[in-house]
């Protein structure tokens, strides 16, 4: 496995409770799965996938975990296009600001 090294930005995890050590008053859905904690940062030494590592988050704080990812991004979206919403905005532009009389 390839090995990365100390500084490239990743993503770790963890398990902070199993779920027996989770709190009893906790809805039964919630308390029968661990409290999980996924964490982005700088490795602090070189290290594969599947490693626990240390890093260094952006607030500065070190946190220990198992390095699951290298350069995490966003993959989510707001889905398709709604015409709708188009109109909604142009209404809303007019609206406020008087429509293209403001540009």
């Amino acid at each position: 496995m390839r090995r990365r090294a100390e500084g490239t930005w990743v993503r770790i995890h963890d398990i902070i409770l199993t779920p027996e050590e989770r709190a009893a008053n906790l809805p039964e859905d919630t308390k029968e799965v661990p409290l999980e904690m996924w964490t982005k940062g700088f490795l602090l030494e070189e290290a594969s996938i599947g490693d626990m590592v240390e890093i260094k988050t952006i607030t500065g704080r070190t946190v220990k975990g198992t390095l699951v990812e290298v350069n995490p991004f966003y993959s989510h979206d707001f889905g398709k296009f709604v015409p709708e919403i188009l109109e909604i905005g142009l209404q809303l532009k007019d609206i406020l600001w008087g429509g293209d009389l403001n540009e």
